[in-house]
């Protein structure tokens, strides 16, 4: 049985994915946005579900069922996605997660943090800090900086790179450097 992080009494958001009930710890959290038009990016992972403009900012947006091996999100009009902020290489990079919707904000202290089971969770327990006791019932802790390894979050920051890149203007005619002359034929 894998040990739960030391978790002291701090603040998680759920939602669901696949009708299970997850959490990130909210400072892992930086805002909420309703489903919008995701533009898909050709040539990447059927879980990296595309971009979206975020306030003029490219936003890479992960599927993170498919991600997490489950049944791809259904967009439905509760459907989120949830901007986080991961570590990457000492960098803080801002990813999308696609969720099926957003529970509630859930308080737990450090006793009531289980570990997690080596068996039956639909998640690799490798992503997992441990399942929070919430009532009657476990949600499992997600860390979002666990989720995606450093290839997949260097891919995901690449998608958000090439996405500006090609979504910058092509410079105005004034701007081009004049053609050179051509030269008069000699008779």
């Amino acid at each position: 049985m894998k040990q739960p992080q030391t978790v002291a009494s701090a603040q998680y958001l759920s939602f669901f994915l696949a009708g299970e009930e997850y959490a990130l710890a909210i400072l892992q959290v930086r805002e909420i946005i309703e489903y919008d038009t995701v533009t898909r990016v050709p040539g990447t992972p059927a879980w990296i579900g595309g971009v979206v403009n975020l306030r003029g900012s490219v936003l890479p947006v992960i599927d993170l069922a498919m991600k997490l091996g489950l049944p791809p999100c259904t967009i439905t009009r509760r459907t989120c996605i949830v901007v986080v902020e991961v570590d990457h290489q000492g960098d803080r990079l801002v990813l999308g997660l696609l969720t099926d919707a957003v529970g509630q904000v859930l308080d737990f202290g450090p006793g009531d943090v289980e570990a997690t089971p080596p068996f039956g969770t639909p998640v690799h327990i490798d992503y997992l800090i441990g399942m929070g006791r919430a009532g009657k019932k476990f949600v499992l802790l997600l860390d979002a900086n666990r989720i995606l390894d450093t290839r997949e979050i260097a891919l995901a920051d690449d998608v958000q790179r090439i996405s500006v890149e090609s979504a910058e203007p092509a410079p105005a005619a004034a701007e081009l450097s004049p053609p050179e002359p051509a030269s008069e034929p000699t008779p």
